[in-house]
């Protein structure tokens, strides 16, 4: 049984069909994930309304609101596993205050993480001092860092810190040897896979809005990377599933 650990169902024009076609090939999980408030109930009705769906409630570097309150009320839903999505994106945050606001913004998130004793739902881009400083600056909370993209002494950092490591669909992409050399590296008991859906369909589905069903291709992908049998890996990525968002165990 695959976990699709990071997906958007809210934004697929039909998630309960999307739903039932990752089922009928052995998805057996789906982590959908909070980015903001204003679509934050859509996130949670899914989880209640879906066993095998769970949440997490949190607020995306690039949403520029700084009132953060409404998180830790809904952190107490029985089906919210994590907070986040949550981190540091500074693509198209290039002026300082920008860049600042995202870290204090993080900064919050990541203590309200570890006030509730609940696992990080981590976005990085083009910020690796700054989310290294405030993940070792928390030290105690983990989680994971999702569709990884940034380099191996990132990765390392955050493995040490007691952080997995989430794989998309562009580890299949044939300008991505980063990644792919990062996936290689992960340890096989810190490694999730997703899909990131409905952005980053992996090869043969690229161009295709993504979809939960296609995360099997990504597995199927890493698995060939890393020289390990495919069985073994969605085990393994389940597992490492359940140890990283506790609540999951309880709530599925």
């Amino acid at each position: 049984m695959l976990i699709d650990s990071h997906c958007h169902l809210n934004l697929l024009d039909h998630p309960e069909a999307a739903l039932d076609r990752a089922r009928l090939s052995g998805i057996g999980g789906f982590l959908c994930i909070g980015v903001e408030r204003e679509r934050i109930g859509q996130v949670l009705e899914l989880a209640r309304t879906h066993p095998d769906v769970w949440a997490s409630v949190g607020q995306h570097p690039d949403v520029a609101d700084d009132d953060l309150d409404w998180i830790e009320p809904l952190a107490a839903e029985p089906a919210v596993v994590a907070i986040g999505e949550t981190g540091l994106d500074f693509l198209h945050a290039e002026e300082s205050h920008a860049r600042h606001a995202q870290c204090e913004r993080f900064d919050r998130q990541l203590e309200l993480a570890g006030r509730l004793r609940l696992p990080v739902v981590v976005h990085t881009r083009l910020a690796e001092e700054e989310t290294a400083a405030l993940l070792a600056r928390h030290a105690g909370v983990t989680g994971v860092l999702h569709c990884f993209t940034e380099s191996w002494s990132l990765a390392k950092t955050a493995l040490d810190l007691g952080y997995v490591i989430s794989i998309s669909g562009i580890v299949t992409f044939r300008n991505a040897e980063n990644v792919r050399e990062v996936a290689r590296r992960i340890p096989a008991d810190r490694l999730l896979v997703e899909t990131d859906c409905p952005w980053l369909a992996p090869v043969p589905f690229r161009g295709k809005p993504n979809e939960p069903s296609y995360v099997s291709a990504t597995a199927r992908a890493l698995a060939e990377l890393r020289g390990e049998p495919l069985d073994q890996l969605i085990e393994n990525t389940t597992a490492n599933f359940y140890r990283a968002f506790p609540r999951a165990n309880s709530s599925s």
